[in-house]
């Protein structure tokens, strides 16, 4: 069984709506309602546990009824203080209907294009591993500092790479390596892999797509209408 937990906690509004940006509606539809979509289709993934503020959750519901896609939603998740904690949340649910042997796979609700291949492949390449993490490889030149101003080394960017989202990992594993860090470790946690690493977890990396970016800012956002725009317009394209 594999059960996808929809991160949809956040409350920022760095765009300048005055709504979260994962609620923010494009051509008609909240961004939210694109990962759910393509989770919903996809015949591998079992179930979907969201976790997002109460005083989204009737909205989401509804969103999920006229879009017909209740069918694999088991419920709500409480956010935590930060992201990771938002995670712990999601995998104590879960794990009231779900094995520790299952796998949860966990996505970003403002990463709205989530292909059927990066799904199949994450979960593909959890098989046998603790965990799998998509990730990008380094194009420029990569530096580090010490103090933010001065360059102390060039790093070898072949050995580095960007890590994505979904993740996946098996549910009992990573929800103990999550517990270890309880109750102030937790909160320097910035990416939701670091808890398996930090716990000596067998997560393997898989390639990423850069066309699974996150809506972070306003260019973002744009980026994301335009691309809906050109498939509207190609598609309107074929049709004549």
């Amino acid at each position: 069984m594999t059960i996808a937990l929809i991160l949809s906690g956040g409350t920022g509004t760095r765009l300048g709506f005055d709504i979260p940006k994962q609620y923010i509606e494009v051509n008609g539809r909240p961004i939210i309602s694109y990962s759910i979509e393509s989770l919903s289709s996809h015949n591998e993934l079992d179930a979907i546990q969201i976790v997002a503020d109460p005083v989204w959750q009737g909205q989401i519901q509804d969103w999920l009824a006229e879009e017909g896609e209740c069918g694999k939603f088991r419920g709500f998740s409480s956010p935590g203080g930060n992201r990771q904690l938002s995670i712990l949340n999601g995998l104590k649910d879960i794990r009231e209907y779900a094995k520790d042997s299952d796998y949860v796979f966990i996505h970003d609700a403002a990463r709205p294009l989530l292909t059927e291949k990066q799904i199949t492949d994450c979960i593909a390449g959890a098989f046998g591993h603790d965990g799998v993490l998509p990730v990008l490889p380094m194009k420029d030149t990569v530096y580090s500092s010490t103090d933010g101003k001065k360059i102390s080394a060039l790093l070898n960017r072949s050995e580095i790479y960007a890590g994505q989202a979904p993740e996946v990992f098996q549910l009992g594993s990573y929800y103990e390596a999550n517990c270890r860090l309880l109750p102030d470790k937790i909160w320097q946690i910035n990416g939701s892999t670091e808890p398996a690493i930090l716990a000596g977890l067998d997560v393997v990396m898989i390639p990423g797509d850069e066309g699974n970016f996150k809506i972070t800012t306003k260019e973002d956002l744009e980026r994301f209408r335009k691309i809906l725009d050109d498939k509207v317009n190609f598609k309107m394209g074929r049709q004549r």
